[in-house]
């Protein structure tokens, strides 16, 4: 199963994530290699939110939420984890494809 774990960001987001960046993208990198986050990023230029995809269950998602500093440290206004059915695209992420 996919899980799209949802940011709201602070509207002076990118000024201040530049002294949580590093241990940021260390979970990040860290869940890649435990496979159970597949992507992350930003959305909008400026960036107003986050998107982060997850497989295997929604705790892989909620933990890394509970310990990332762009949540802890009041970058992130709201966030949320979703089930996410795929159903066209990327044949790794497809299931069933049509």
């Amino acid at each position: 199963m996919l899980y799209l774990l949802m940011y709201d960001f602070v509207d002076d987001y990118l000024e201040r994530r530049t002294a949580l960046r590093p241990e940021h993208l260390t979970l990040c990198k860290q869940a890649v290699a435990r496979g159970e986050m597949l992507a992350g990023g930003a959305v909008g230029n400026p960036p107003e939110s986050g998107l982060l995809l997850f497989q295997g269950t929604a705790e892989h998602a909620e933990k890394f939420a509970a310990a990332d500093p762009y949540v802890t440290r009041g970058l992130v206004t709201r966030w949320q984890v979703k089930p996410w059915t795929t159903v066209v695209g990327i044949a790794e992420l497809v299931p069933h494809p049509l």
